[in-house]
């Protein structure tokens, strides 16, 4: 039998899809929310939230040895059933007096296990299904992950805060709403053991050494340092997010924030509303709307508005920082806005990683390149809560007249420089990049 006839993709690639995408919101996105509720300062979440992204940054270089040691499907299912224990870990450590060193480690191994399973199940897909179903089950892949964004980001949140509005204390809240995860978790790994495919291709890697799969994966570095306008190239995957990155988390404090402390002083189900919901799905819309103007124009032509898109939107900010609002529609309206700008300058980024990797070892390439990206995102954003801090500390905020949530976001804005910097550096590298697809194509034609 080939794959079309044994396989049924509709029965595991959606459940699939989800159990990616909710870990990732459940260790970078969840903690942020509570530990600003149970009284970490600032400077601490942002730094050690931030290093929770590290295991999806570095996943490339143990990659390999996903091939080696076992099958796709025993990879996923073990991740699956390992982060299912480690949201029961966080669910009983929440409650005690050392929550917040017990549950960081925790959410370590769950990142860890998280982008293990990234790798299995991607892997798993590809081995899956004919090159036709893959094409046709892209789409579907990438709505459910965003579904996983959405009900991570928003649902949970707004369970919390529900729970919060019965009288729970915070600690009770967010303990059942990882127990919640547990028990879906739980069933997401009974369904695959009995969903997921067993193939008879899905094997360990014969042939190979550690030693050589480390060699080679030596050599497949060298050669990404070697491609042309590398330094550039790496210039602009690292700055070219940097308001966002510093954006980030600290939007979800400014929003927990009470107003007498500068902030908006939302409820949590306000801010799962908000920030979840209104603000995920307006970044899908603005990513969706970027990948059809690159597509009709170019990324020669899109890159400057889709730099102005991403970076100049977060004034929003410094306005509700300016004018804190009681009006909470008003308040969704320029999340939605900022992340809808965000989402689409987003694009200019992924497709210069995608036409920058081309060429040999295209898709190890490609995977530096994210890591590069993602560093961009995460050493800014750990850094953070410590400016934010000095800003308060230093008496900017007096000086000024305003909040120290109002400086740090106008600080943001001083930022946007870097943006349109990292676009300028890599302007050669575009044009180079664009030649030679221009090539290439009129070769195949």
């Amino acid at each position: 039998m080939n794959k079309a006839q044994r396989i049924y993709p509709w029965k595991w690639i959606p459940s699939l899809y989800i159990a990616e995408g909710i870990p990732y919101c459940a260790v970078n996105t969840l903690p942020v929310l509570f530990y600003c509720e149970l009284g970490i300062s600032i400077p601490e979440i942002t730094a050690w939230t931030g290093l929770l992204s590290l295991p999806w940054m570095i996943r490339p270089f143990w990659s390999p040895f996903v091939d080696i040691f076992s099958t796709k499907r025993r990879w996923t299912l073990a991740m699956q059933l390992s982060m299912t224990v480690c949201m029961l870990a966080v669910a009983l450590c929440l409650p005690t007096s050392f929550f917040f060193a017990s549950t960081l480690s925790v959410f370590a191994c769950m990142a860890f296990f998280s982008a293990t399973h990234d790798i299995a199940a991607d892997g798993f897909y590809m081995l899956a299904l004919t090159e036709k179903q893959q094409a046709d089950f892209v789409g579907i892949r990438s709505t459910f992950y965003k579904v996983a964004t959405v009900l991570g980001q928003g649902g949970l949140t707004l369970l919390a805060g529900w729970l919060e509005s019965r009288g729970m204390q915070p600690a009770g809240s967010w303990a059942i709403v990882f127990y919640c995860l547990t028990a879906v978790f739980f069933g997401i790994w009974l369904w695959h053991t009995q969903t997921l495919p067993k193939l008879a291709d899905d094997h360990p890697a014969g042939g190979s050494s550690p030693s050589d799969i480390v060699r080679n994966f030596c050599m497949t570095f060298v050669t990404f340092f070697k491609k042309k306008y590398i330094a550039t190239a790496l210039a602009f995957m690292l700055l070219f997010r940097l308001p966002e990155s510093m954006c980030g988390k600290m939007v979800a404090i400014f929003m927990k924030t009470p107003l007498s402390e500068g902030g908006l002083g939302l409820s949590l189900t306000e801010i799962g509303f908000a920030n979840g919901t209104v603000g995920v799905i307006a970044l899908l819309a603005g990513g969706v709307l970027g990948g059809i103007a690159i597509g009709h124009g170019g990324l020669r032509r899109w890159l400057w508005p889709m730099a102005a898109s991403l970076a100049l939107p977060c004034v929003v900010y410094c306005l509700l920082a300016i004018w804190p609002q009681s009006d909470f529609s008003l308040i969704c309206v320029a999340v939605g806005f900022e992340q809808f700008g965000y989402g689409f300058g987003l694009t200019a980024l992924m497709m210069y990683m995608i036409y920058f990797a081309r060429g040999e070892s295209e898709t190890s390439h490609y995977a530096f390149c994210i890591a590069f990206s993602m560093a961009g995102i995460m050493l800014p954003g750990m850094a953070a809560g410590w400016i934010f801090e000095r800003i308060a500390d230093f008496g900017f905020c007096g000086f000024s007249g305003g909040n120290a949530f109002e400086i740090y976001f106008w600080f943001v804005m001083v930022c946007c420089i870097t943006t349109f910097a990292a676009c300028y550096i890599a302007m050669p590298s575009i044009k180079y990049i664009s030649g030679s697809l221009v090539e290439n194509n009129n070769k195949t034609k």
